[in-house]
């Protein structure tokens, strides 16, 4: 049984895929992607907890898919995403356990420090907590990576990544395999020279990865041709000015349930050259549950490996 809701934040428009009974015992689960995704990444958990009779929704982030997507770099601040998150949950009933992968993870970590009352338990996937300090990450990326690529300062200039990616076809096809295990190649994202584009240097696959099927694959691609590259990347732009209003959120802990998965070949792991960003993902938070991290898998772990991905939540949703 699935259904779809359109919820309003403001006067932003959310695309919210529900999976399972109306009347399912326990709390609702809502599920929030990353970059370039969909609420489509989380087919497989959708399917795995309406299963299990559990009410469980994804929704297409501002920006992104069949959500609306407004211009301006402001509005796609952490404090307006958060709002969206907050006004899901309400509609799904005032409280919710939250699963977020990629930037959906910063997202669902923020949500439980500025929403707390509706995060009643939080899962992060490929990127773990780390709380908002004295110097922004893109400053830290400035300091780090100087003089060499890293794409999140890539992403700053508008309109040249929109065109890049809007002027490549298989744009979608090179990023999913490049953060995949079966390319899981770093200087996809950081190290190349400064002058380089995101794609430089990534061929598309010959065939698509065994987890991601044409149809799938399908979907995505139509998503992004309709809706464009701007809004998904605003969020990365957006990041200087989350740092400026950070002082309801900055040292602060997780206090919910929380546990961490991603997949052992995550390039998000060596963002910070010399430091295993996985080591210890609970650092931060009161009542960790632990870390799965899923070998042979790279950055796409709830898709990559759905059947593993899935054991985990489950462990961690029933043993709350």
């Amino acid at each position: 049984m699935s259904e779809t809701m359109r919820v309003m934040n403001g006067g932003v428009g959310l695309h919210v895929e529900v999976a399972g009974p109306a009347d399912a015992p326990g709390l609702p689960i809502l599920c929030v992607h990353g970059w370039p995704e969909l609420s489509h990444s989380w087919r497989h958990q959708l399917a795995h907890f309406a299963g299990l009779g559990r009410r469980i929704a994804a929704l297409d982030v501002r920006g992104y898919g069949k959500s609306d997507k407004p211009w301006p770099i402001a509005d796609y601040r952490m404090s307006v995403i958060t709002d969206d998150i907050a006004a899901v949950i309400d509609a799904l009933g005032g409280r919710a356990i939250l699963f977020g992968h990629d930037w959906g993870a910063p997202i669902v970590w923020n949500t439980a420090l500025r929403h707390e009352g509706r995060v009643a338990a939080v899962a992060g996937l490929s990127v773990p907590y780390m709380p908002v300090g004295d110097m922004s990450f893109l400053d830290m990326a400035r300091a780090i990576y100087k003089d060499r690529f890293f794409y999140q300062l890539y992403f700053q200039e508008e309109g040249r990544v929109e065109m890049e990616l809007g002027g490549d076809p298989l744009a979608l096809h090179k990023i999913y395999f490049g953060l995949s295990a079966a390319k899981t190649d770093v200087q996809f994202l950081m190290n190349k020279p400064a002058t380089a584009g995101l794609l430089d240097g990534i061929a598309a696959p010959e065939t698509l990865p065994p987890w991601m099927a044409e149809a799938d694959m399908a979907v995505f691609v139509e998503a992004f041709r309709a809706g464009g590259w701007r809004g998904p990347i605003n969020r990365y732009r957006a990041q200087d000015l989350d740092f400026a209003e950070r002082d309801s959120v900055k040292g602060r802990r997780i206090t919910q349930p929380a546990c961490f998965i991603a997949g052992e070949q995550d390039v998000v792991r060596s963002f910070v050259p010399g430091v295993d960003l996985f080591a210890d993902a609970g650092a931060h938070c009161d009542d960790f549950r632990g870390t799965t991290l899923i070998p042979g898998v790279g950055h796409w772990v709830q898709q990559e490996a759905p059947r593993e991905t899935n054991a985990a939540l489950e462990a961690f949703v029933m043993g709350l």
